[in-house]
């Protein structure tokens, strides 16, 4: 990569990773389902006056906004907002990757390696450890509940969903699909809202709206979803996904970090040693097609 667009890679993980530290912010002020509505009008209007929209079917732009922008932030909303911490959050969240594989090879016939196999089991334990100690409610230290564990998985089986959808839509004008795929969500969004946290809470957090919570919405609209997903693809349109891929593993490092520094979250010994079970299957499932190249380079 060139020095601008390693600069940008750095830009894009520490924008994603922090990303969950703002959404507690934001939740902090307002209930989740009207934090997605708010954020999906932002991200949509007025972009979609001054973005294409892309050529892609309806149904699959309809699906691809369902999955990637409503069910991924509903679930992940509703999970933080019920005791998901933000750095774990980050953390069980890249588990799309293994759902991702695991619909490829059941919905696209795609084949799954060894190492597939291997990065799902070693990070499965890593899950089942952090979930396990939630079985009782509460995490010590993290403050995690269960049903936020739970959710945070359901929307990480959102995104794996939606990243096929992406597959199935193929290249297309990235900034356009983002644009206008989130438009989808925004009046599920709002009717959820409507029904799951009525009339006079909505109306009392958009009247005590604070300046925090208006941070959180430019943020989580403009830097973690129109220039974050722009500036991925950018990259992705210049160097191969093997070589850009591998990057978003930082975005849990950073969003443990930041939650840590900016919000005092700390994990017990099992979150620890669960992260770390979760880190390694993720290498694993990411890297561990080079490791028979490497050995035969080094035998040869």
């Amino acid at each position: 990569m060139s020095p601008i667009d390693r600069l940008l890679a750095l830009a894009i993980v520490l924008t994603w990773g922090v990303n969950f530290v703002v959404i507690k912010v934001g939740l902090a002020g307002m209930p989740p389902m009207l934090l997605g509505t708010l954020r999906f009008c932002l991200v949509a209007f007025p972009a979609i006056l001054l973005v294409r929209r892309p050529k892609v079917p309806l149904r699959l732009l309809i699906a691809y906004g369902a999955t990637i922008s409503l069910g991924q932030f509903a679930f992940l909303f509703s999970a933080m907002a019920v005791g998901m911490p933000a750095g774990l959050a980050s953390l069980v969240l890249q588990a799309q990757a293994f759902f991702t594989v695991a619909i490829a090879a059941l919905w696209l016939g795609e084949p799954v390696r060894w190492y597939n196999i291997g990065g799902m089991a070693v990070a499965a334990a890593g899950l089942v450890l952090i979930g396990s100690t939630a079985a009782d409610g509460t995490v010590s230290g993290a403050g995690m509940t269960l049903a936020g564990f739970l959710l945070t998985l359901c929307a990480a089986a959102s995104w794996a969903t939606g990243n096929i959808v992406s597959k199935r839509i193929g290249q297309v004008d990235l900034l356009g699909l983002v644009v206008w795929g989130n438009l989808i969500p925004i009046v599920p969004f709002a009717l959820l809202s409507l029904w799951l946290e009525g009339p006079d809470r909505i109306a009392r957090s958009l009247t005590h709206l604070s300046g925090a919570s208006v941070f959180a919405l430019c943020y989580l609209a403009f830097a973690a979803t129109l220039l974050g997903y722009t500036l991925w693809g950018r990259l992705l349109s210049r160097y191969s996904a093997s070589k850009v891929a591998p990057l978003t593993l930082l975005v849990p490092v950073v969003g443990l970090m930041s939650a840590h520094l900016l919000l005092g979250e700390s994990l017990g010994i099992a979150e620890e040693i669960g992260a770390l079970v979760v880190m390694t299957g993720l290498l694993l499932n990411v890297f561990g097609g080079r490791l028979p190249r490497i050995r035969w380079a080094k035998n040869g």
